[in-house]
Formats: structure tokens, sequence, C-alpha cells
């Protein structure tokens, strides 16, 4: 099924340049493969891939989400780089300098230069990710 298989979030770009300049610049990120289809980006042993879409910026969710260990430290870099973080405020939550405080931890959206909204977030209680468990020859 497919709860055995990986699963990495795409992400739209109407303008694939500027796109990257924002996840390699400003994100940090490293491009893993660039093929006509897009560019793929290792997370941590996840994958990103940021694809050519006129359909950019459509979705108002959060399109992919990263676990941070320390939110409120990644706000402050993000924000150095020039990342700007939303404002929120809607029934029992209210960010506050961009986080908001919940009873399963933190969290914090900013929009990337296509209008895809990426969340970062700080559970109360951490869960080891599969592929930081995994043994050797194990399948992650």
């Amino acid at each position: 099924m497919l709860c055995d298989h990986h699963a990495y979030p795409t992400l739209p770009a109407r303008d694939i340049e500027r796109a990257r300049r924002f996840y390699e610049g400003a994100l940090g990120f490293e491009p893993e493969m660039v093929t006509t289809a897009g560019v793929l980006y290792n997370a941590r042993g996840s994958r990103v891939l940021l694809y050519p879409s006129t359909f950019a910026g459509t979705n108002q969710a959060t399109a992919c989400g990263f676990e941070v260990d320390d939110l409120p430290a990644m706000v402050a870099e993000l924000k150095g780089r020039g990342v700007k973080f939303e404002e929120y405020e809607v029934p029992g939550y209210k960010t506050v300098d961009g986080i908001v405080s919940g009873p399963e931890g933190d969290a914090a959206w900013f929009k990337d230069t296509e209008g895809n909204i990426v969340g970062l977030f700080q559970p109360q209680k951490t869960m080891p990710w599969p592929r930081d468990t995994a043994t050797s020859g194990a399948r992650a």
C-alpha cells in the first residue's frame, strides 16, 4: 500500500528561477536534481519537488511543513534572510511575532515567492522520524 512508500511535497512555481533563488538562497536548500519537470531538493532524507505550474499560490492552506527543533531560532534566522512570516488570528490561536503556541506545540507560517504557504512546527513531544531510527540495511 501507499504507506510502504516515500511521500514528498510538491510545490508549484509560476517562475521557477525566482522560486529557486528563494529556496536555495533564503531557505538554504541545495538542488539534488534539476530536470525539465522541476527541481528536487533533499530535506534530511525527505524530498521536496519544486515544479513549474500556472496554479502556484492558489492553495490557501499549508502546502508543505517542516518540523524544527527550535522554532524561535529558526524564525529569527529566516527573518534575517528576508523571509516574512504570516500573522494569523483565528478562534483559539493568534500569532505573536509570527509564532502561535498551542497544546501540541508551536507553529509559524510564511509564503514563498510563488504564494505557497510553508509551515514550521515545533511539537511539544517529538517522535523520531523513521529514517532517523532506521538501522543499517533496514527499509526506511
